[in-house]
């Protein structure tokens, strides 16, 4: 027995791991500028001020277009917002329901979209309009497993960085995300329009924020490589899917930064808490939709007595309340902000089989349900589940003392 743990021993530490560039010092996170753009990103947890900025400008942009296209900005029209959350392959409930929402001819062109994982793969397609919802519906409608990664083996865990190879999802990401949409982003950012992507800073453990429109006015003649990349890492699922590695420059000295899934932080954002939104000074009315593409409602199963199982249903429980934190998060900074919320998410009347991951059938009633949801009028909702149940209980606990009042 000694004897195989030696040579185990041996074996692993000839065996070799990815190599990586160095990282930047812990100091100097918020001076790495990637391309040298100062306001390409930001950083969530941080101070607000740089956002605070961005916005100004980008009221600035708005109304210049507004005044060119002849409009008049003594009244400004209003904001419309729109997050769209992680979920893998539940985001075909998301394009669904997109897609849906312009048969219904009530879809706005909104003022900011946000995205975090898959959420960042439908933001921009979200964000330039119905002209592109036939290439969402392709994305969400036609993705076999084969065309997201290419399953490694089991020493993966050890010696690599993933356990799966995600080069057929970069392919994907470039055939949509080409130099043709990257410039209608600009022009729309020019139009006072954001378009906002967020990755986690795995090294520095902090949410990033990324200026989509910044890096596509930007002129860099790498700008699109990196807007693929930050979509990539956005959608990065930290130990299943490779991390992307983006290069930095400080003082003439190089450095890498290792970005995953932003929602091993936030699973979806609207703005950060600490930016109130009348801090950018102009009143107007604002209207915010939030696309949770996961359910809500508890996942009710059998644990097995298994390290494995249940090291896999605890990660699944912390996403799920980590998950809903974030609709809670997100509804109660619009109410302090005077910002209409509307959520929308799967409810607990789907019920298609799952039979694996990116498995098109399910893809496709998913896509269909989001489709049906908004459709038929049921999709959006002025409070979070967890919050509404809680609401009714008072609501019939008050209701219930009144009529004992009234019967003694």
């Amino acid at each position: 027995m000694l004897i195989a743990l030696v040579g185990l021993s041996i074996a692993l530490a000839g065996c070799s791991h990815p190599d990586r560039g160095p990282v930047v010092p812990y100091t100097d996170t918020e001076r790495a500028q990637p391309l040298g753009i100062p306001n390409l990103r930001f950083y969530a947890d941080g101070d607000p001020a740089p956002m605070i900025e961005e916005a100004t400008r980008a009221l600035a942009r708005e109304k210049a277009a507004l005044q060119a296209a002849g409009q008049s900005i003594a009244q400004l029209p209003p904001a419309y917002y729109l997050a769209v959350s992680g979920g893998g392959d539940n985001g075909a409930f998301g394009a669904g329901l997109m897609i849906g929402w312009t048969a219904t001819g009530t879809r706005p062109s909104f003022k900011m979209v946000t995205g975090v994982s898959t959420g960042a793969l439908i933001a921009p397609f979200a964000f330039l309009g119905p002209d592109h919802d036939a290439e969402l519906r392709e994305v969400y409608t036609t993705l076999t497993p084969d065309r997201i990664f290419r399953r490694r083996s089991l020493a993966a865990a050890l010696f690599n960085d993933a356990m799966a190879d995600t080069t057929p999802l970069a392919e994907v990401i470039a055939k949509y995300a080409n130099q043709q949409m990257f410039d209608e982003i600009g022009r729309e950012y020019d139009k006072g329009r954001l378009l906002l992507i967020g990755t986690t800073d795995l090294d520095a453990q902090r949410p990033v924020i990324w200026n989509i429109g910044a890096l596509a006015t930007s002129g860099h003649p790498k700008a699109l490589d990196l807007f693929r990349k930050i979509l990539r890492a956005s959608s990065a699922i930290p130990g299943a899917f490779e991390p992307v590695l983006l290069d930095v420059e400080i003082d003439g000295r190089k450095y890498q930064e290792m970005h995953v899934d932003g929602g091993a932080i936030a699973q979806l954002f609207l703005y950060p808490p600490t930016i109130e939104v009348g801090q950018v000074g102009v009143e107007r009315r604002r209207i915010a939709y939030i696309i949770r593409n996961s359910r809500l409602d508890p996942d009710h199963a059998q644990t097995e007595r298994r390290t494995i199982n249940i090291a896999s249903r605890a990660i699944s429980t912390m996403l799920a309340a980590s998950g809903q934190n974030d609709v809670m998060r997100t509804y109660f900074v619009s109410r302090r902000d005077g910002v209409d919320y509307n959520l929308a998410y799967i409810g607990a009347d789907f019920s298609a089989d799952r039979p694996g991951e990116f498995d098109p059938v399910y893809m496709q009633a998913l896509f269909d349900y989001g489709y049906r949801e908004i459709r038929d009028g049921r999709a959006w909702h002025k409070v979070p589940p967890g919050l509404r149940a809680a609401r009714a209980r008072r609501a019939d606990t008050s209701a219930g003392d009144q009529q004992d009042g009234r019967t003694q």
